[in-house]
């Protein structure tokens, strides 16, 4: 519950009108990757969000990690419902149910949000703009 709580904090600083959000969000930083966030579904309660970065591959972009998460906002929680990723040895965190795989899945995202909001992302909803493509591009 402990880690439930820390990424609720975390994911609120990175984007602190989450419940306001709709539809897809990029944080842009120069020298670092693009930060992807989508609002799949969002609810008085509760929104069901994505998250991920994209790498060119030769097969084309590839999200890595990828995380699909519900956030409860009365609660002040987010669970991890999917998590993919390749870049360290374990191949697939995620597995449900399990609260062992719950909790490395949650340990992941502490620390891969945390790493985030080091870098500097964030998804503010009054500094959005669409471009072209539908995407909401930071300034």
């Amino acid at each position: 519950m402990e880690l439930c709580e820390e990424n609720y904090g975390l994911l609120t600083r990175l984007a602190p009108d989450l419940a306001k959000l709709r539809g897809c969000h990029c944080s842009a930083l120069h020298g670092h990757m693009d930060l992807y966030l989508e609002v799949m579904e969002q609810t008085p309660y509760t929104s069901l969000i994505h998250i991920t970065y994209y790498f060119h591959h030769q097969l084309g972009q590839q999200p890595d990690p990828d995380a699909v998460m519900r956030v409860y906002h009365d609660a002040r929680q987010v669970e991890v419902v999917d998590l993919r990723q390749h870049v360290l040895p374990l191949q697939r965190i995620f597995q449900a149910p399990g609260l062992r795989n719950k909790w490395k899945a949650n340990l992941f995202v502490s620390k891969w949000l945390s790493f985030c909001l080091l870098q500097g992302h964030r998804f503010p909803l009054r500094e959005s703009r669409p471009d072209a493509a539908g995407l909401v591009a930071l300034g």
